[in-house]
């Protein structure tokens, strides 16, 4: 249990997390080498060379098989749609039985396809993979077990394979199969009679359960196999992890709780700069070490402002985490990837459960920081202490933290980057150097590394942040963390925002209409005001 939800319980009414997507790409790991398709060829079909025109003629027949299936199961070849599958497909499957094939889309998409170089004259050809855009088949299935899916193949050897599946609707099958009463609305629970065996069956999804249903409908829709040839030369699909998306979601009991933490939660996560000085992005953590050698994406971006539910997408390497409210109750945690080795994870689907493991982890550290924005705690008789000298052992006398120093404040941002929890919360001076310089906006030469030193040893002398024995690393503690946070909000969303307000207001701002204001600009507006009545009451007011 991570401190967000023990934070919020009270309000939730309850939770649960699965996987949501999981995109899956197949392929017949002996036809990646051309050599061994040439060696199928030879020893299964007697056949050699193998011409483009054998490749040719191994794509028009499965075209030829997918029309004689749609003619003899009635099922519709329909034109990829420009608007979202989903929402086009939904007609076809309202009535569809168990392991029904209710529609085939058809449409251009890129694939790895193999290609056979020569000249007729000669008969002389090599084979050798190339990525091409060809027309491949979406085979849309209910299927008895996993519901509402779908298997994309390209008719071309090798036969690459996508196979699509979404673990809320395997659970609605479980569930009804129990007797537990549910309401799903799309990709989401909102009522559950049993919460605990929902979060039971959603773990107990297995390795096996993504075989048995990959499997048979690859084998189904790959017929250029005999029986024999899939078993002793392998010609079946191996099935690897392309995209994988685990959901947290927070079922809340008012809507009017969700939507008020909804907005806190947008406004803290653009409130806290990045290293760029954005507002509306910051670090993000993924409980992975940031090295040198990182090339990735680090950073929150809030999209679709414009839109009714925001999404804080945050992102490391090839995925990210993206965190919304949805259907007005429910509190949407999701990390997603394109490459589980970001992770540490290999791609096999036999690994499913560390990844299990690793990306719910990823969620519990991305509420357990979430929470420390929201929830900051102003020292009672703590906060004068730390403005004070503080005296060492050795008789060296230290100064205290100012909440108005423009080095402390800019050393307090680059500390507080998240990518530096995300590496166990140690880092060196050299690597939040460049970060502060940027803070500060100045050269080096305007504030050296001595300098950023001479910084941090005030909060050592706290003992906000340690030295790690035997290194020159040092890690920020997690009182230092959020203390680090108490002097950021203080001063730049309390203090500079008021001050500015009182004495240099932006004149274009009297011209804004009320309702066109943001709440957070009308509640400093609601300070400022009360702060000219109150300075006019006990006759401060300027002339």
């Amino acid at each position: 249990m991570n401190a967000f939800y023990e934070h919020h319980h009270d309000n939730i009414r309850f939770g649960y997390r699965c996987f949501d997507r999981l995109l899956l790409n197949g392929l017949i790991q002996p036809f990646q080498q051309p050599e061994r398709v040439i060696g199928f060829f030879n020893t299964y079909r007697q056949q050699y060379p193998v011409s483009r025109d054998v490749l040719r003629e191994i794509a028009s027949q499965f075209q030829n098989w997918v029309v004689n299936r749609s003619q003899k199961g009635n099922v519709p070849i329909l034109e990829a749609p420009e608007d979202r599958r989903d929402k086009f497909l939904d007609p076809y499957f309202r009535k569809a039985k168990p392991n029904q094939v209710v529609a085939i889309v058809k449409g251009r998409e890129p694939a790895r396809i193999m290609i056979a170089i020569g000249n007729k004259k000669d008969n002389r050809w090599h084979l050798q993979i190339a990525q091409r855009w060809v027309v491949q088949y979406n085979f849309y299935v209910h299927d008895e077990h996993w519901g509402r899916m779908f298997v994309r193949m390209c008719p071309y050897l090798p036969f690459s394979v996508r196979v699509c599946l979404n673990q809320h609707h395997w659970l609605a099958i479980r569930m009804c199969e129990e007797g537990i009463d549910f309401q799903q609305c799309t990709n989401a629970f909102l009522k559950c009679s049993n919460p605990a065996r929902l979060q039971e069956l959603a773990d107990s999804l297995t390795t096996r359960d993504l075989l048995n249903c990959g499997q048979k409908w690859l084998a189904t829709f790959t017929p250029f196999f005999t029986e024999r040839e899939r078993k002793q030369a392998g010609c079946q699909h191996r099935l690897f992890f392309a995209q994988v998306e685990l959901c947290d979601n927070l079922i809340f009991r008012r809507r009017a709780a969700l939507d008020q933490m909804g907005e806190r939660l947008l406004d803290a996560n653009r409130g806290v700069p990045s290293g760029s000085g954005q507002p509306n992005k910051i670090t993000v953590i993924f409980g992975r070490k940031i090295t040198r050698q990182y090339r990735g994406k680090l950073q929150t971006v809030i999209e679709d402002m414009n839109l009714p539910n925001p999404v804080i997408r945050s992102h490391y390497g090839n995925g990210f985490v993206k965190q919304y409210v949805r259907d007005h109750v429910l509190l949407r945690t999701e990390p997603a990837s394109n490459n589980v080795n970001d992770y540490g994870c290999k791609k096999a689907v036999e690994n499913l459960p560390p990844l299990r493991e690793k990306m719910s982890s990823v969620i519990d550290n991305y509420h357990n920081v979430q929470q420390d924005i929201l929830e900051t705690f102003v020292d009672r008789g703590q906060l004068r202490k730390l403005a004070e000298p503080t005296v060492l052992p050795n008789g060296k006398r230290i100064p205290g933290l100012k909440l108005d120093h423009p080095r402390q404040l800019a050393l307090m941002h680059a500390l507080v980057r998240f990518s530096h929890i995300a590496a166990q919360n140690t880092f060196t001076t050299s690597e939040i150097y460049a970060d502060t310089l940027a803070v500060l906006e100045v050269s080096p030469k305007d504030y050296s590394l001595a300098s950023l030193r001479y910084d941090l040893s005030k909060l050592r002398a706290k003992r906000l942040v340690e030295r790690v024995p035997r290194s020159r690393r040092y890690r920020l503690h997690r009182d230092g963390y959020s203390i680090c946070l108490v002097f950021l909000k203080l001063f730049e969303r309390i203090y500079a925002p008021l001050t500015a307000g009182l004495l240099r207001p932006f004149s274009g701002d009297t011209k804004l209409q009320q309702q066109k204001c943001t709440q957070l600009d009308r509640l400093y507006q609601r300070v400022v005001d009360d702060l000219d009545k109150l300075m006019d009451a006990v006759g401060l007011k300027a002339a």
